[in-house]
């Protein structure tokens, strides 16, 4: 009876996990639309985005009032000994017996004061100083820059979440269609397996009975079993690629998918020659508006250390309270608070840096001259980039064509050569080429599917094309 049970729950225990297991069907632009949302990348710069909105603010707060509050209680373990001039007072005998009561409390531990001196105790053994302060910056050439950067920062922010959903979108393209890729190579690998191995059991019957050579028959074998191979070679780098999907649209790897386009119809829908005509505006680009925040940012640090060279100027105002006692008796109600206030202005007129002020400035002059031509690089570099891309997209597309026509002729070779050989009239090695042929072309028929799809995503890329 246990036994059943332990049966019975290891079932329940398998259906549960099957369960558990989530599953999600996408097309294509779902897939996009998803990874826009979860994707790892695109949420670390949302993050990015709201940590520079908070940086603008922290800057902002700078030149606002600042409040601080201050508390600091003292407690003398042993209260220091101040000498006065024994002639400031009238009666320096008993002052001085007096002084030497003090010192026999404390048991002795005190060395007698030179001749014409009078040890004195100041102050209270305990006491307590609360305060608040308020600070206000009035002027601040560095203040007024940083708040530029950081609206500079906060920009380049959001440009470099536009980018990463670029990037996004270019990769979930290729991850879908390396999924679609292997699943083809699989569906053609089966039909090719399903022919050898039917070729391979009739010319085994064939020399039975004398009609044919072993060599014919063993290169059959060779083929069906280099064939075979290569199916579970596709096999394993179909889960692979799965889980590459997973990965760029931010799911768990082990995610069940199904996809609901097939490799031929975004092949076919990602065919669009107007793209190739398409005007390219370098200004307009992304990487293009990355570079000139980043030169932006170096001219500010320009303005920067330039500022470091004004004055500054800053009020504040402080409230205190103090108390005194020998004892713990300051939240007692007869316990006496001595009040302050005090109102100042801080001005700091920076005169002479031995010229560290103008070493930091021409450093970031140089800077900024080495942005400049790194923006002039970046435009192009992006143009030549987009011409590149048309070409790549246009030779994906001919080749597209050519395959596909290429694939239909190899299959009708590769049927022909086999039906010469089955009568006889032709050899083994002519069949083997017509149909290493055929699987050649079969690949580069599939490969050129994707070259299509991956090279249209480049050049949506390559030209800044928003995504929709």
């Amino acid at each position: 009876m246990k036994k059943y049970l332990y049966i019975l729950s290891f079932f329940a225990f398998t259906i549960s996990l099957k369960a558990q297991k989530k599953t999600m069907q996408f097309s294509l632009e779902e897939a996009i639309n998803f990874a826009l949302e979860n994707s790892y990348n695109n949420k670390a710069a949302t993050n990015d985005i709201n940590s520079a909105k908070e940086k603008v603010w922290e800057t902002t707060t700078i030149g606002l009032p600042q409040i601080n509050a201050k508390l600091d209680y003292q407690n003398f373990l042993k209260q220091p000994v101040s000498l006065l001039p024994a002639a400031a007072f009238d009666n320096t005998s008993s002052t001085i017996e007096t002084v030497e009561q003090y010192f026999d409390l404390q048991a002795n531990s005190q060395p007698t004061p030179p001749d014409g001196f009078i040890p004195v105790v100041f102050g209270t053994r305990q006491n307590i100083n609360a305060s608040v302060t308020l600070t206000q910056l009035l002027f601040d050439g560095s203040y007024l820059v940083g708040l530029q950067s950081a609206k500079t920062f906060l920009k380049i922010s959001n440009q470099a979440k536009e980018k990463t959903e670029l990037v996004t979108r270019e990769a979930v393209i290729n991850a879908y269609g390396n999924v679609l890729v292997t699943e083809s190579s699989i569906e053609i690998l089966n039909n090719n397996i399903k022919v050898l191995e039917k070729n391979y059991t009739d010319a085994k019957k064939i020399y039975e009975n004398g009609f044919n050579e072993e060599e014919d028959v063993e290169q059959l074998e060779i083929t069906l079993g280099n064939v075979k191979n290569q199916l579970n070679n596709v096999k394993r780098m179909k889960e692979l690629a799965y889980h590459m999907l997973n990965l760029a649209i931010g799911n768990p790897i082990e995610t069940t998918l199904i996809l609901t386009d097939t490799l031929d119809q975004l092949a076919i829908n990602n065919i669009n020659l107007g793209l190739i005509s398409e005007s390219f505006n370098v200004n307009n680009h992304i990487d293009f508006r990355i570079a000139e925040n980043n030169r932006e940012g170096n001219r500010l640090m320009v303005k920067l250390e330039q500022s470091k060279a004004l004055p500054s100027l800053s009020a504040f105002v402080n409230y205190g309270s103090q108390a005194f006692a020998d004892s713990f008796t300051f939240f007692e109600s007869n316990q006496n608070w001595f009040q302050s206030s005090l109102l100042g202005v801080s001005l700091n007129i920076p005169i002479f840096s031995s010229l560290g002020r103008t070493a930091t400035t021409a450093q970031a002059k140089i800077a900024l001259e080495t942005a400049d031509l790194r923006l002039e690089e970046t435009k192009q570099r992006l143009s030549l980039q987009a011409e590149k891309a048309k070409n790549e997209y246009q030779f994906s597309i001919e080749n597209y064509q050519t395959a596909k026509k290429n694939v239909g002729l190899a299959e009708r070779i590769e049927k022909k050569q086999r039906i010469k050989f089955f009568e006889g009239i032709s050899s083994s090695f002519d069949l083997l080429q017509a149909q290493n042929q055929l699987y050649t072309q079969q690949q580069n028929y599939i490969q050129s599917m994707l070259d299509v799809i991956a090279s249209k995503a480049t050049l949506e890329n390559a030209l800044n094309l928003p995504i929709k």
